[in-house]
């Protein structure tokens, strides 16, 4: 579904030669929670270097409506699909231990250390970070 919607944005860009912006923030980016080639497909990524949490704290600074703010991630692939219930954790414990193990490098130890979050849940979030890496680069060319 996401790439066939991706494939429709595209075609509509093309139409008008348009760019097409996607919507990955940095938290979705490093654990792979998109679709390669489907919503995960863009000509620019505006936001991907924020967090989830940084971009609701940013929404309120210039005053995007609460309930727009409040509304629960999704990317709406079938009716009442949220993100962090699929994900099995909350993005207030996504975003620090992805800062403190991408951004700061520290050890599975470390930032459970600093960040008080469950080790499975920092485990898990590392493990998803390591097994979605070949959705952050482009194909070999061979």
């Amino acid at each position: 579904r996401a790439r066939i919607r991706s494939n429709i944005i595209y075609y509509y860009a093309n139409l008008k030669n348009l760019l097409v912006l996607g919507t990955s923030d940095k938290s979705e980016y490093l654990i792979g929670y998109f679709t390669k080639f489907g919503d995960g497909s863009a000509d620019m990524l505006p936001i991907v270097s924020l967090y989830k949490t940084q971009l609701r704290e940013l929404a309120k600074t210039i005053g995007v409506p609460n309930n727009i703010i409040a509304k629960k991630s999704s990317p709406n692939l079938w009716k009442g699909h949220d993100a962090e219930e699929e994900i099995g954790i909350s993005y207030d414990e996504i975003d620090p231990a992805l800062y403190c193990l991408i951004d700061k490098k520290l050890s599975v130890d470390e930032t459970i250390q600093k960040t008080e979050i469950s080790r499975k849940s920092v485990e898990k979030i590392y493990q998803m970070y390591q097994n979605t890496q070949h959705k952050r680069i482009l194909p070999e060319r061979v």
